[in-house]
């Protein structure tokens, strides 16, 4: 991803520079967007339902109670929502659970998805410094040696997302959470200094004494007990930052499969350039590009398994697959500000007839912006080039979306004005899907490199 002034601007602030006047044109939160992509992840399982939110809470306290700076704790409350963002599978998330872990180099904190989520934050520059937290997160402090790993020191930050991932994986959220507290303190003492570095241990036990540590912790309110206490990272977002920051979201869901590296990026430009042929106005086309991005963010609920299936879905699986829009639709709902473009990304299934997914909208219900998600990702779809098949060449393609128009599936004018400019509004896809492809390749050389 490319650095540009929006993305260092952002940086500044996130970092502490927030008296910058500049002019909004959308006003979205960048706490709400953190906390809608953990909200996301965490769909995969009910196991690990909450999990990101609570170690950020956790993470927060202890950081408070060591008075780290603003900044610092602005940056462990992202690290902790997004802290197991590279494990792409259900079963990834679920090893992330055990208390101990097994790989004796993930002891010494190389753990994979550790090192995926790495690699996938730090190519944007806002969260450098979030990114180097995720690396080590599951390291152990082996007294004292876990301080630094091959002469990198390893951030204060990193050592207090372990500490704080342990305590709420030691948390059963099926049983009263006080009377716990003492089987969850033993473990963590018997693991101090091993796992644990004994002056983070001591915070943590302080504030352990408290009930209202433990309430808090699991609250259905968490997200907002975070935003009340920590009002800084309240840094609203322009419309250009935030689609820097919908970039990087599209890239932790695509990158995930192989089949779907560049799918969003493809969708993203196909909309945006579509909306420019018909007439939407400047903001209106950047806010269409967003909603390309994020249009498939429900998918991180779906496992990497049916993702990378080959041969065709059984009923059960294309249903798990129907949820995607659905957990888009809602994921998005939460975040002020960005109401228009959810409509706009999570009706993309939908149908003028009234027959698509998940919602059954009808015609009139479906706004312009919707039906252009809707061309744009059939569009992508039938002509990107998948691992298992070549995409459709011109007249395949518009055969397949004016038989969708016929059926009643597809807005005709929308359609009419994709055949009318294909050479252009393809060669943008090609163009925005082979840079994508390219930076997903270099994304996995390295991580196969690192680990």
């Amino acid at each position: 991803m490319k650095v540009t002034s929006n993305i260092e601007e952002l940086s500044d602030r996130l970092d502490g520079q927030d008296d910058m006047k500049e002019k909004k044109d959308i006003d979205v939160s960048l706490f709400d967007m953190i906390m809608s992509l953990s909200d996301a992840m965490d769909l995969i399982s009910t196991v690990v339902n909450g999990h990101h939110k609570r170690v950020a809470y956790i993470a927060s306290s202890i950081a408070e109670e060591l008075e780290m700076s603003k900044e610092e704790q602005r940056h462990l409350v992202i690290a902790g929502a997004l802290h197991d963002v590279g494990a792409f599978s259900l079963q990834e998330r679920l090893d992330a659970l055990n208390f101990e872990v097994t790989d004796f180099l993930e002891s010494l904190g190389l753990s994979k998805h550790a090192e995926v989520g790495y690699r996938l934050i730090n190519h944007f520059q806002p969260f450098d410094k979030i990114a180097s937290l995720i690396r080590y997160h599951h390291v152990y402090w082996q007294e004292g040696a876990g301080a630094e790993f091959q002469s990198e020191r390893i951030p204060l930050g990193s050592h207090i997302l372990h500490l704080s991932d342990r305590i709420d994986v030691s948390i059963n959220m099926k049983e009263e959470v006080l009377s716990q507290t003492d089987r969850i303190n033993k473990r963590i003492k018997e693991n101090t200094g091993n796992q644990f570095k004994p002056e983070l241990v001591e915070v943590y036990l302080n504030l352990s004494d408290k009930e209202s540590f433990w309430f808090d912790i699991i609250s259905p309110v968490t997200m907002e007990i975070l935003a009340e206490e920590f009002s800084g990272i309240n840094i609203s977002l322009s419309i250009d930052e935030l689609g820097d920051l919908a970039e990087l979201f599209s890239q932790i869901i695509d990158f995930r499969s192989r089949f779907t590296a560049s799918h969003s990026s493809g969708v993203a430009a196909t909309a945006q350039a579509l909306g420019g042929q018909i007439g939407l106005s400047k903001i209106d086309r950047k806010k269409i590009k967003i909603a390309g991005y994020l249009h498939d963010l429900g998918k991180l609920a779906v496992p990497t398994e049916i993702l990378e299936k080959e041969e065709k879905l059984t009923d059960e699986e294309f249903n798990i697959i129907k949820k995607h829009v659905y957990h888009t639709y809602h994921t998005l709902k939460g975040v002020s500000g960005l109401e228009e473009i959810n409509t706009w990304a999570a009706f993309h299934h939908e149908r003028l007839d009234g027959n698509g997914y998940p919602f059954h909208h009808q015609k009139e219900e479906l706004s312009l912006g919707s039906r252009i998600m809707a061309v744009a990702d059939v569009f992508t779809a039938i002509t990107e080039n998948r691992p298992y098949r070549e995409g459709m060449d011109k007249d395949r393609a518009l055969e397949v979306l004016q038989d969708m128009v016929q059926d009643s599936a597809l807005d005709s004018d929308v359609v009419t004005v994709l055949a009318d400019n294909y050479e252009e509004i393809n060669i943008i896809r090609q163009t925005a899907q082979r840079e994508e492809t390219e930076e997903y390749k270099r994304f996995l050389q390295e991580v196969n490199g690192s680990y």
